[in-house]
């Protein structure tokens, strides 16, 4: 098997055909880059063979603070971000480091049998493998909703609680500005990575926005940052990506639209794209798009009514929230998660979203013409 990235998902992949017993080559311009961002996920999506020390802090009870204070009755862990990357062990792969220019997928035959699928390298090396998986991500594009974050690590004892989302006004943001949450979690006993973040915007709220609204936020509750604290910015799509056993992690359209997750998925479904088992069965792939359809409602919102919708949203049964937000095959329960919500919300944000969900069809153009 041939990997292309290293990332938390390429690597989870190359970690888990190793363990199955199968020849593994990873390529990635710096295979042994240190990871530094921070990751997290709902305590029930990780898989069992998972080492205990990836995590490093659990919370029993995450809060959402929507137009009021709501806690989340769902386990949620944060990674140990260097464990994590040690657990996924890839001692036993050829690593190279290069850049993947060209992927070329398998013809059904030629003259000289099966031709097996293959990867141009920058230095100009082609390698053929019997499987080839693209694990790079997704490159930015203007036609892609991105989230981005602006975050600092402090002193987690002036910051006790954990925010899983947290709309309150009180970031310096004009009323008919895009809205920014706060995303507040401890990283382990002594540090606390607070976070003002931007779910989704096509364009994104800037870095630069961010971090003046994280300052007036904090300063706001008593909190004076020194300017030494360590720093971490977050861009990245939050859509995008091929649908495909032949791609895995974001490249593979498995980042969640609402949410912007993507590792907790790769470590559960790792396990099947190394036994060859098909991981976009029907159910799956009408799940992606009524996904899909969430985040053009999302983008959709007017501003001040972000708040409201998660309020509704968090209000739904655990059980519902956990087939939306985790269920990626789970077709009847992700529609009765939106359909619920639906009729959750006041009727003027329901026509908008109506027609945010169902796109008109295009008109004819030049370029439509026979």
């Amino acid at each position: 098997m041939l990997i292309c990235g290293a990332g938390p998902a390429g690597r989870a992949l190359a970690h888990r055909a190793l363990a199955h017993g199968l020849t593994v080559t990873l390529v990635d311009p710096k295979p042994r880059r240190r990871w530094t961002a921070t990751y997290a996920a709902w305590a029930d999506e990780l898989p069992q063979w998972l080492a205990p020390q990836a995590v490093a802090v659990t919370i029993d009870r995450p809060v959402a603070w929507t137009q009021r204070r709501i806690e989340l009755d769902r386990r949620y862990v944060v990674f140990d971000t260097a464990a994590l990357q040690d657990s996924l062990d890839v001692s036993g792969a050829r690593l190279l480091e290069d850049r993947v220019t060209e992927i070329t997928r398998a013809a059904r035959h030629t003259t000289h049998g099966l031709d097996l699928p293959s990867v141009r390298l920058a230095s100009g090396q082609v390698l053929p493998a019997a499987r080839v998986i693209d694990a790079r991500g997704i490159g930015r594009s203007a036609k892609l909703a991105e989230q981005t974050a602006f975050g600092v690590i402090t002193d987690r004892a002036q910051w006790p609680d954990t925010y899983f989302m947290d709309w309150r006004d009180d970031n310096g943001a004009a009323a008919d500005e895009p809205r920014s949450f706060l995303y507040a979690v401890p990283l382990d006993r002594d540090r606390v990575l607070l976070e003002e973040t931007c779910l989704a915007g096509r364009p994104a709220l800037p870095l630069d926005t961010l971090r003046e609204r994280l300052r007036h936020r904090l300063r706001s509750r008593g909190i004076v940052l020194t300017g030494v604290e360590p720093i971490e910015r977050v861009r990245f799509p939050v859509h995008g990506g091929r649908a495909t056993t032949a791609a895995f992690g974001a490249a593979g359209a498995l980042t969640h639209p609402a949410t912007g997750y993507s590792v907790a998925t790769a470590l559960r479904l790792a396990d099947a794209v190394v036994a060859g088992d098909s991981i976009w069965p029907g159910a799956a792939r009408a799940v992606h798009l009524l996904r899909q359809a969430g985040l053009r409602a999302l983008l959709a919102l007017p501003p001040a009514d972000l708040p409201l919708f998660f309020d509704a949203f968090f209000a739904l049964p655990v059980e519902t929230q956990r087939a939306y937000l985790s269920g990626r095959d789970d077709l009847p329960g992700t529609t009765a998660a939106m359909t619920r919500l639906f009729l959750a919300l006041p009727r003027r944000l329901r026509r908008r979203l109506a027609t945010a969900v169902v796109p008109s069809p295009r008109r004819p153009g030049p370029a439509d013409a026979a």
